[in-house]
């Protein structure tokens, strides 16, 4: 899935919460401040656009909306310490983190970089960028990571001797369903999750996905008959994911003897993981061939390739093919 974009726009609400946690106050003329506010930092003037979320965070402390953008001003502004306090009181008040306040928190050095993003914060995210998605990741992004992943299947197949053909393959994050055109024809049966239920009502208009649900690609995996999936594909899903040590386990109990799991994933020219400015996980070459041993998967393909453009140039990224068992 998809690009960065600011998430202080969000419309959010938590059904754990009985207060709503919106883009409104419930004050038509504090809400307006937001758009005051969001001009302010596009004008470059951040200062402003602080002082102004500041004084209605005074006077609408439940505000999710204005504590978030208070952060991005203050960052913008300079003000590291007070953008962390900001991040982190929007966290309180909204804990299953829709606007992604914990990310934020973490590139400041204020949380842990590992684990996963909220779930809620990357519905939040896709189910607003739906309508776009296409469009922005092929025509402004240069996005090709399902065809990266085609390639790298049929490439692990020629060198093991076998066609590139499936019984059951399971797409995680198959977001619009980018991938489908390419390995339907591949698979008797493929199926698709995707935490967003506005990507997978565009995923299931495709008419290629055998089944589709809305869910998480970990309970998705669990949920599965063990040893019942001969392909999982992952285009551009981990990269929301840091600790990708579940996620291959839950792949290889789920994956059939000789099974593949074939992802793309960023990277970086370090070891580890890493949290990049667009909110985004990178993975270290060192760290994906440790997990996948970890996991009892086998380093069939690994690939420097990128799937993607940021400003134009390529973000470095690595395709992997993994396989339950050393023999294909």
């Amino acid at each position: 899935m998809g690009a960065q974009f600011p998430l202080c726009e969000a419309r959010v609400a938590s059904p754990s919460s009985s207060q709503p946690l919106s883009a409104t106050s419930g004050d038509p003329a504090l809400d307006r401040r937001l758009d005051w506010a969001r001009a302010d930092l596009e004008a470059g003037d951040a200062t402003a656009a602080a002082e102004l979320m500041a004084d209605t965070v005074r006077e609408a402390p439940h505000f999710l909306a204005a504590w978030f953008l208070l952060g991005e001003a203050r960052l913008a502004a300079g003000d590291t310490a007070g953008a962390a306090a900001a991040f982190a009181a929007a966290r309180e008040r909204d804990p299953a983190d829709a606007l992604g306040a914990g990310l934020r928190l973490a590139q400041l050095g204020g949380a842990a970089a590992e684990g996963a993003m909220s779930p809620d914060y990357v519905r939040t995210l896709f189910d607003q960028y739906a309508p776009r998605f296409d469009a922005a990741l092929r025509e402004n992004l240069a996005y090709r990571g399902p065809e990266v992943l085609s390639e790298a299947v049929e490439a692990a197949c020629a060198a093991a001797g076998r066609a590139p053909r499936f019984a059951h393959a399971l797409d995680l994050g198959c977001g619009t369903g980018l991938a489908a055109p390419l390995f339907a024809g591949r698979v008797a049966a493929l199926d698709g999750v995707d935490l967003s239920p506005a990507m997978v009502a565009r995923a299931r208009a495709l008419g290629l996905y055998a089944r589709l649900e809305v869910g998480e690609m970990g309970a998705a995996l669990a949920a599965v008959p063990p040893g019942s999936l001969d392909l999982i594909l992952a285009a551009d899903a981990l990269c929301y994911v840091g600790e990708l040590g579940p996620i291959f386990r839950a792949a290889a109990a789920a994956l059939a003897p000789g099974g593949l799991f074939a992802f793309t994933v960023e990277t970086h020219a370090g070891d580890g993981l890493l949290l990049r400015e667009t909110l985004r996980y990178a993975h270290g070459r060192a760290l994906v061939t440790a997990e996948a041993d970890g996991a009892g998967l086998a380093v069939h393909l690994l690939e420097d390739r990128s799937t993607r453009t940021e400003k134009g140039a390529p973000v470095p990224g690595l395709v992997a093919v993994l396989a339950r068992s050393v023999d294909l």
